[in-house]
């Protein structure tokens, strides 16, 4: 089905485009985003166009000459309305991850992509495949054992990355020196992790959305049962466990949202007010912040909101005292009780009638069936 472009709307881009180009002022660094692993880094500028966000930009990183992709521009005024204080970029930094943030300043903006730019980066890109299978087809001549996930050359050259998998550390040199003999130029070998692995491949997510680790979370910190058993109500690994077959990231940035809810809500077997009366907490739920309360003065169970209770303490305990306790049931045994110094032996009771019965003590007839005559003896009742 062809898209046909609406007047209305390819007016208002170009007059943003316009309004951008007339009132924005040229930054004085980029943030920007590049690799395969989505790395981050802000280099300064030094050149007369106004890129915006998301515009390609050919910057010189750590590893070499690459493509990058445009987020933001920091300066001191904050600049156009896209841009972004470097306070801002650094609470952002450390709320993110902090140290351990993939962040990286060694490097600088060498220009605004051209047209020859994005189609040298369009031939690297196709070159991927022929790369991967190539690296694959040596690691099983050789008998490495390796998992070859992805293969990622830069713009200019200078080296390529392959990304594996393994379970236990081996001696890749051989296969490093074959490649590096073929392609003619440094060759490097990162191990990553399963959530790493899922980081390079996967797409999208059971809930619609792309991977949170592709898509901006950048610091894969460990997952723990805990999170899982408080936000789900079940347990089933297909349902708790992310493209990486571990438990999902998003169950660990939602535990304070989680901490603090549970924090507001009554613990069980607590006594609280409620609009109807006092009552005993019997079960809470987080999400929906209700409570399930036992009234005492009805004997019914009903949900409140939380906001609606509150604990019986200090003046509202004297107001409200804690109903009595059910009293003990003092009704006497059936059948009269041995006399004091004939107490029945442990495995025998006597009979309903008067006495104990004819057969008590003897041994039970094989012919028989049904369980033996046999119960706890009644307690002593003492001295008359």
């Amino acid at each position: 089905m062809p898209i046909y472009p609406l007047p209305q709307f390819e007016q208002d881009v170009q007059a943003e485009l316009e309004a951008h180009q007339t009132n924005a002022k040229i930054p004085k660094s980029m943030v920007v985003r590049f690799g395969t692993m989505k790395l981050i880094g802000e280099f300064p500028y030094e050149g007369t166009a106004k890129p915006g966000c998301g515009s390609k930009i050919v910057v010189k990183t750590h590893r070499g000459t690459e493509m990058s992709e445009m987020l933001t521009s920091t300066c001191p005024n904050g600049g156009c309305d896209h841009a972004l204080t470097r306070k801002d970029l650094l609470s952002y930094i450390e709320n993110s991850g902090g140290k351990d943030y993939p962040f990286f300043t060694e490097g600088r903006v060498l220009r605004v992509a051209t047209g020859e730019d994005l189609h040298q980066q369009s031939a690297v890109d196709a070159s991927k495949v022929a790369m991967l299978k190539e690296a694959r087809a040596i690691n099983e001549r050789l008998g490495l054992g390796l998992k070859i996930i992805e293969a990622e050359p830069i713009l200019g050259g200078e080296r390529i990355t392959y990304y594996y998998a393994s379970e236990e550390r081996l001696d890749f040199r051989s296969i490093v020196m074959e490649l590096a003999a073929v392609r003619q130029t440094r060759i490097e070998m990162r191990q990553v992790g399963a959530r790493d692995e899922a980081r390079i491949t996967a797409d999208y997510e059971k809930c619609g959305q792309h991977c949170c680790c592709k898509q901006f979370l950048k610091v894969l910190k460990p997952v723990s049962m805990r999170n899982a058993k408080i936000q789900k109500a079940t347990l089933d690994p297909l349902k708790i466990s992310g493209r990486c077959g571990r438990l999902m990231c998003c169950l660990r940035y939602e535990e304070a949202t989680y901490d603090d809810l549970r924090a507001r809500l009554p613990k069980k077997k607590t006594r609280v007010l409620t609009p109807d009366g006092p009552g005993l907490v019997i079960d809470t739920q987080i999400l929906t912040q209700l409570a399930l309360v036992e009234l005492e003065q009805r004997n019914e169970q009903a949900a409140y909101p939380v906001e609606s209770l509150k604990k019986i303490e200090g003046e509202l305990l004297a107001k409200y005292p804690p109903p009595p306790a059910p009293a003990a049931s003092t009704a006497p045994a059936s059948g009269p009780a041995p006399s004091q110094g004939q107490r029945t032996p442990p495995g025998q009771r006597p009979s309903q009638g008067q006495g104990q019965s004819p057969t008590q003590g003897q041994p039970r007839s094989p012919g028989k069936s049904g369980p033996p005559d046999q119960s706890l003896p009644p307690a002593n009742p003492g001295p008359a």
